[in-house]
């Protein structure tokens, strides 16, 4: 048997022409010589947004992120952004496994930025190793921003008062219930100050020289349209995600999309992956939270006029 198929190998091309016919007969991202971009789809607000709506987090989007980097073939990664920030811890972690990831797998990181890829979205975009963008779309807001209400005149006027408890100086620290402390304003800004200058030094290093502009003008918190922030050196050129991939990698370049993982009890539950978007309950039940939670979805996107 082994004779006749060694005849058969030499009549038909020899040992290379069986191997075309068995790659001929694979699936087209296993075939040899093919150029395959795996692409990541990285949208919505970051971190919690509420306790039964998590929105981008690391433990959301690990998975996808190791899948793309492990694919077979796979010349580069492509990240899709559309974020207007949110978590900083989130975001930086997110950034750092991106990294950890190309560096084991020796991979170019290209990312894409579609409406907005801002504050935290913008963090997660350094990632890339080069960064393009569509001329409407928003970059940057390289800041840290946080806000609360004042009620105490409030629960005054409809006969509350306020009972609180507590063992520290600085625990009751920001009760909206409570008059506003200069000492405690001051403490959460040296808070901010330290996150701002994490932020900042994580831009740097990752755009370096690329970056034209100023620290008073790059950091102060505002962001830009396309064609300014590749003028600032915060991306690198305008360009969507198939004509890029096309001119670099050719015509026939396959660019599967790595979607999250959703099992059958999530499914009957109703909820969609964390990370992929958001995750809640049908039914009324979750009204209240979800109600809240849009409102809170829409207030940060709305900071970006979107």
């Amino acid at each position: 048997m082994s004779e006749q198929i060694s005849d058969h190998q030499v009549h038909s091309g020899g040992r290379s022409g069986l191997l075309d016919r068995v790659q001929g007969m694979l699936p087209a991202r296993f075939r040899r010589g093919m150029a395959v971009v795996p692409v990541v789809r990285l949208s919505g607000v970051i971190g919690a947004v509420t306790p039964l709506r998590p929105g981008m987090t690391l433990s959301g989007v690990a998975k996808m992120l190791e899948r793309a980097f492990g694919t077979r073939n796979a010349k580069a990664v492509a990240l899709v952004i559309n974020s207007p920030g949110g978590s900083p811890v989130q975001s930086r972690q997110i950034y750092l496994r991106i990294r950890q990831l190309a560096a084991e797998k020796k991979l170019p990181v290209l990312v894409f930025a579609e409406d907005v890829a801002a504050s935290g979205g913008y963090m997660i975009a350094c990632a890339g190793d080069e960064i393009y963008c569509d001329p409407s779309s928003i970059l940057g807001s390289i800041g840290v921003v946080g806000g609360s209400f004042g009620f105490q005149e409030a629960i005054k006027k409809i006969g509350v008062e306020r009972r609180l408890y507590t063992a520290g100086s600085h625990k009751a620290m920001l009760d909206p219930f409570l008059p506003e402390n200069p000492d405690d304003v001051a403490r959460l800004k040296t808070i901010q100050r330290e996150i701002h200058a994490t932020f900042i030094n994580l831009v740097k290093q990752s755009r370096g020289s690329r970056l034209k502009a100023a620290d008073d003008v790059l950091f102060t918190g505002e962001y830009w349209a396309g064609e300014t922030a590749i003028g600032l050196g915060l991306a690198d050129s305008i360009g969507d995600l198939r004509s890029v991939l096309r001119a670099r990698y050719g015509e026939k370049v396959l660019t599967p999309v790595i979607a999250p993982a959703s099992g059958m009890l999530s499914g009957l539950l109703g909820r969609r992956a964390p990370g992929a978007g958001s995750l809640a309950l049908d039914g009324l039940a979750g009204l209240p939270d979800d109600l809240i939670s849009a409102l809170e979805t829409r207030a940060i996107w709305a900071r970006f006029g979107l």
